[in-house]
């Protein structure tokens, strides 16, 4: 790994884990973070996002993302800048790859739908089910629950998007057991990883969007985002075919996004004195992110492709059933708990809200064709995309 720079995460520095483990951080040749992205890597829950929805729900062929294959491309743009960076490319990139984790099955409408029939206890929030996934969910290990991740780690995935001003209550827990500072920024790997997930999915999606045929690519270079870029592209290649000029203009776009925010967060990082982490969390502010004309375009496009592309009414079709799945499957295990498997049954709490939140944990961690044969099983049919 490249020399950190003053401001970078040091795993030799790290407040260390909420469990002692026999050997510490010396068995090996890992460090602390390296030993987290691994942790991530081999848990059931990152193997299930293979499953999950990104965008579209069983998409039509091998070619579109899925919560896996996203989280990949996270990783490759969150690394690339914490090297240009001098951060910690292996908290970056434990960051990236355990962002989603925690994710419901059929994306933001599955969550919506868990959400509204958990309400009366206490409701679901994707990103504190991540931390309740690592720290208690997770049960690799014969001493502790969750996977012992190291506090910047933790403290990343809590506060990636920014300090968390009403923590839900699965937020509560994980930081009443292990304390993450929640009122403040985290670090700039934590930061890193929250952007590279914005500058994935802009251009990722247009790719999905444009291979689906529901925005059209007129319409897409037609944005400032994107206008830019593409015409850079024709003028390198002004006869190559429609395909590969769309493949080019995502890796144009992934670029330019990734130069316009090194040079944005060195002249931020330039005001922070001394350059420390411990700098970074008291700025009070973001340090990582765009020059203002590019987020203000970066803006307009998430506008555009909310517009065009996520509320497209196939989409809001298939993302109707998926929260009807949902809650149906909710109701029906609230219902009659017997319906759950042996294991989910067998350690069901009594009481409330425990109930319902251990119920809610066994929906959460279902893939999008576990949902759909579990609806089938214990609600009746759906209508969802073949295949599932």
């Amino acid at each position: 790994m490249s020399r950190l720079a003053p401001y970078a995460s040091d795993p030799a520095r790290s407040r260390g884990r909420a469990h002692a483990e026999a050997g510490g951080e010396t068995r090996g040749p890992r460090d602390a973070f390296q030993r987290d992205r691994d942790r991530i890597i081999h848990s059931i829950a990152f193997r299930r996002l293979r499953h999950k929805t990104q965008v579209f729900v069983a998409p039509d062929g091998d070619h579109f993302r899925v919560r896996l294959t996203h989280s990949l491309e996270v990783a490759q743009i969150g690394r690339t800048i914490a090297r240009a960076l001098g951060l910690n490319e292996d908290l970056t990139e434990a960051l990236c790859l355990a962002h989603d984790i925690g994710h419901p099955p059929f994306g933001h409408s599955g969550e919506d739908a868990l959400k509204a029939a958990t309400a009366d206890a206490g409701g679901f929030d994707h990103n504190a089910h991540t931390l309740r996934i690592l720290t208690r969910l997770e049960t690799p290990y014969p001493g502790w629950d969750g996977l012992n991740l190291s506090w910047e780690t933790l403290e990343g995935l809590a506060k990636h998007n920014g300090p968390v001003a009403a923590p839900t209550w699965a937020m509560v827990e994980a930081d009443a057991a292990f304390p993450l500072d929640l009122s403040t920024f985290a670090s700039l790997e934590a930061q890193v990883a929250a952007i590279a997930d914005d500058i994935a999915y802009d251009n990722h999606d247009i790719d999905d969007g444009l291979r689906a045929g529901l925005i059209a690519l007129d319409d897409v270079i037609a944005q400032p985002l994107v206008a830019p870029g593409w015409a850079r592209v024709v003028a390198r290649h002004p006869h190559a075919p429609r395909g590969r000029l769309i493949a080019e203009l995502i890796r144009e776009q992934i670029g330019r996004m990734v130069t316009d925010l090194l040079d944005a967060t060195r002249v931020r990082l330039a005001d922070i004195a001394p350059g420390s982490v411990e700098a970074v969390r008291a700025a009070g502010r973001p340090i990582v992110g765009f020059s203002d004309a590019m987020a203000a375009d970066e803006r307009a496009f998430k506008r555009f492709m909310y517009a065009r592309l996520y509320h497209h009414p196939s989409q809001l079709h298939v993302a109707a059933e998926a929260g009807r799945i949902v809650a149906g499957l909710a109701a029906a295990y609230r219902a009659d708990p017997k319906l759950l498997p042996d294991h989910w049954r067998e350690t069901l709490p009594e009481a409330e809200p425990a109930r319902t939140r251990h119920i809610a944990d066994f929906i959460a961690g279902m893939t999008d064709r576990y949902a759909v044969a579990r609806h089938r099983e214990v609600v009746g049919p759906v209508e969802m995309p073949e295949g599932l």
